[in-house]
């Protein structure tokens, strides 16, 4: 079942989304050479317990930490550790919080130091194809809308999206109805209704679009080994459009600036 927030819903939503958003600010400037994922991580949970939220990850399904901490080919879901980070390495960062009753969730892919152009291209096409997929959010269109604009975007230039994984409603619980694909064909699907509130989540390789778990149950990666990106934000759907949850003011020009620019 498909839910429509009210107003007072959508206001609950509104601010465990953006302490979700602005964590994940703070925890993007601790990614530098030298830092583990660990260390992120329980900085993550000391944030999002100082906010009396509480983490929204940690336990799902047995997952052990707040963040999800994936780098270089690992795609999503990767277990914070004693890793340390390395100079040209790119880190996802994908973290949810429970505030209320109602649940935030959001992605970033951020480069450590200085990463090489293939890599900082991939991040910004794979960035620029999650908003592309957001601007196909407005009362009427078809889920299936998003995921066409998602997968146009990123496969016109040169990269893969990864199927095996998709975006989701979010609300009372971390994952609602509809699924939302990042590819396929327009036109498919529900329709979408002001207050519904979706988590959109591009995932992209710089190579093939194969990915396998590893033994730990938990970490995906991509079959070849390449690079992978991974961007998130959750958005409602409003009058004319939708308004991203998750996006911070100060990071709204940039959001303009990735559309303009065509990623």
């Amino acid at each position: 079942m498909i839910v429509c927030r009210s107003k007072t819903e959508i206001e609950k939503l509104r601010r465990v989304n953006q302490l979700v958003g602005r964590i994940l600010t703070e925890l993007r400037q601790m990614v530098v050479p030298g830092v583990t994922t660990a260390e992120i991580d329980a900085s993550a949970e000391a944030l999002v317990r100082a906010a009396g939220a509480e983490p929204a990850f940690k336990g799902y399904h047995g997952f052990p930490a707040t963040v999800c901490a994936s780098v270089n080919e690992q795609i999503v879901h990767g277990i914070p550790s004693s890793r340390q980070l390395v100079e040209g390495d790119v880190l996802s960062l994908d973290m949810g919080a429970k505030l209320d009753g109602f649940y935030g969730d959001c992605a970033v892919t951020v480069p450590v130091g200085q990463v090489s152009t293939d890599a900082a291209r991939l991040l910004q096409v794979t960035e620029a194809a999650l908003f592309h997929g957001i601007e196909a959010v407005k009362p009427g269109a078809r889920v299936s809308d998003i995921g066409a604009a998602v997968q146009a975007h990123a496969e016109s230039h040169g990269f893969s999206v990864v199927r095996e994984f998709v975006g989701h409603g979010i609300g009372t619980s971390l994952h609602e109805e509809p699924q939302v694909a990042n590819y396929g064909p327009a036109g498919r699907g529900p329709r979408l209704a002001e207050g519904m509130t979706l988590a959109i989540e591009p995932m992209v390789n710089a190579g093939a679009s194969g990915v396998k778990v590893l033994s730990d149950g938990w970490t995906a990666v991509t079959r070849d080994g390449s690079l992978s990106a991974h961007f998130e934000h959750t958005v409602v759907v409003a009058e004319g459009g939708c308004e991203i949850l998750t996006l911070l003011d100060a990071d709204a020009a940039r959001a303009r600036d990735l559309l303009a620019i065509g990623g």
